[in-house]
C-alpha cells in the first residue's frame, strides 16, 4: 500500500507538532493508490476530527485508523487464521 511511502515521505519533512488541517493543507492532494481504488491523503484526513499530532508517527497512524474498505485488499480473506466458531456456512456436525 502506497499509503505507508508516500505519507511517510511527506511527513518526515514536515515541522511537528502540526494539525489535520495544516497536514490536509500540505498534502491533500497526495494520490494514494490503494487495493480497491485510489483516494487522496485529503480525503483520508479529512474524516479525522481536528487535532494536533506531536510527530509523523501519530499522523500516521491516526490516517490509518480512519482508511475505508478501499484500503482492504479482499474483504474477509485470511490465508493465515482459521475460519472462528460460527463463520462457517454449514451446520457443525455431531460425532
Amino acid at each position: 500500500m502506497r499509503l505507508v511511502s508516500d505519507a511517510e515521505d511527506s511527513f518526515a519533512t514536515h515541522t511537528f507538532p502540526t494539525t489535520t488541517e495544516e497536514l490536509i493543507d500540505e498534502y491533500g492532494e497526495l494520490e494514494l493508490e490503494l487495493p480497491n481504488g485510489d483516494n487522496t491523503l485529503g480525503d483520508v484526513l479529512s474524516r479525522l476530527p481536528e487535532e494536533e499530532y506531536e510527530d509523523s508517527e501519530e499522523a500516521l497512524q491516526a490516517a490509518y485508523g480512519v482508511l475505508g474498505e478501499e484500503a482492504i485488499g479482499r474483504k474477509g480473506y485470511s490465508d493465515r487464521d482459521p475460519l472462528a466458531p460460527g463463520e462457517r456456512d454449514s451446520e457443525p456436525l455431531s460425532l
